[in-house]
């Protein structure tokens, strides 16, 4: 896309976030409902572009050109489809985010003081491999009174192109709902020109590996959200039950093994007495086991499982908070003291109890959809669904105040919180 093009593209979509601030909540879920009606309609189509990718694409794995997780990514099936039109459907039912009254404060008798939820503006979300990921993206970005660029994988561009065509239908047919609110950008060169859009692109969310994190970080004035990569840890207690530790540790490694919320590394306590009894079901469930790895700082993607053994939960705290990429981390113990001492001193967007670290998604939060997970610690962390996609704004109501009058003294401040 031209420069001239790409800065018309943007443009409009600032203009477009404009419209969407003040939108009412009943158009933005008819679009949504419009856009789930669509999908399930042309899935046909959907899939048959998906076919071509993948077609494309295990010439690309042969070659060395994409990894089989990337390959497993790109990979629409019946299940996923499923979910992608569930998640649209959850978020046009979950609560309107605009226009919540977050705080009310009386300053005087005649002043009061209103924070109140608003749209981030115009989100760029940078993906790979996963076409689902713009029916997610949209569907939050929509109810959230966003405007969003997308750009995904060249290695799903049929797919993508697919899906965007069969949104876009949905965004025209529904009245009052500006139709620019949901555009796509295709290329490498259209992403280095995109970011230097600071004046109209208000955040950016990059899905995918560290080097792409790392390169828009490096060449962007907009704020970026976001994780380079997902290194979870589990952490099996010496008061672990057997089954439930053999069981989690399993799911969390095999579900969905190139997901970012896949458990990369377990700590066994040395006290545990069921550490070889686990190795070997680990084996028998194809996992390969790394017990010396050249960096403990390693996403796998795969299934491939770093393994240490460590003293004390004390241990297993200091190694999580040193190698950890800040994403998701898990105990497994029946002892509640060593679970509270877990929960609290692991610095990680999610930190769970005898649970699989698998559950470090949108949709299983009730999200609806997420559009990624931020290791950030501002602004929003952790899945990142509608409530991560606004800010807030300040108004005030007053009735002919003036400074001048408390600082010399006439009047004063009360500061009564109405809500």
């Amino acid at each position: 896309m031209g420069a001239d093009n790409l800065l018309e593209l943007v443009v409009a979509s600032k203009k477009a976030s404009k419209k969407l601030a003040i939108l009412p909540t009943e158009i933005k879920n008819n679009v949504l409902y419009n856009i789930a009606t669509n999908l399930q309609k042309y899935s046909d189509r959907i899939f048959e572009a998906n076919r071509i990718d993948l077609e494309n694409a295990t010439k690309l794995v042969n070659d060395g050109s994409i990894t089989q997780s990337t390959y497993n990514r790109l990979k629409l099936d019946d299940n996923k489809m499923r979910d992608m039109i569930q998640g649209v459907l959850d978020v046009a039912r979950l609560d309107d985010p605009i226009g919540k009254i977050l705080l009310k404060r009386e300053l005087d008798k005649d002043i009061v003081l209103t924070k109140v939820s608003c749209p981030i503006g115009v989100l760029g979300i940078i993906f790979e491999a996963r076409p689902d990921v713009i029916s997610q993206v949209s569907s939050l970005a929509i109810k959230s009174s966003n405007a969003v660029i997308l750009k995904g994988g060249k290695e799903a561009v049929n797919t993508n192109k697919a899906i965007m065509s069969i949104i876009k239908d949905a965004l025209t047919k529904t009245d009052g709902f500006p139709s620019n609110a949901i555009t796509q950008i295709y290329t490498r060169e259209d992403v280095a020109k995109l970011l230097a859009f600071d004046k109209y692109i208000d955040l950016i969310i990059p899905r995918g590996g560290n080097k792409l994190v790392k390169y828009i970080k490096e060449n962007t004035k907009i704020p970026v959200l976001g994780h380079a990569d997902g290194v979870c840890h589990i952490y099996i207690d010496e008061f672990a039950e057997y089954k439930k530790a053999k069981d989690i540790v399993i799911d969390a490694k095999t579900q969905y093994p190139s997901a970012c919320n896949s458990v990369e590394t377990i700590l066994i306590n040395k006290n545990w007495h069921y550490k070889e009894e686990l190795i070997n079901e680990l084996k028998e469930a194809d996992i390969e086991i790394i017990r010396e790895p050249e960096n403990w700082h390693k996403e796998y993607s795969d299934k491939k499982l770093a393994v240490k053994e460590v003293s004390s939960t004390e241990e297993a705290i200091e190694h999580i908070n040193e190698y950890s990429s800040g994403h998701t981390e898990a105990i497994i113990t029946e002892n509640e003291t060593n679970a509270k001492r877990f929960l609290s001193a692991v610095d990680s967007a999610g930190v769970y109890h005898n649970i699989s670290t698998r559950f470090a998604d949108g949709f299983r939060y009730g999200f609806g959809a997420e559009v990624g997970i931020s290791t950030n610690k501002t602004h929003a962390r952790g899945p990142v669904g509608l409530e991560g996609l606004t800010i807030y704004k300040y108004t005030i109501e007053g009735n002919g105040n003036i400074v001048k009058d408390y600082t010399e003294g006439r009047k004063s401040f009360h500061h009564r919180d109405i809500i």
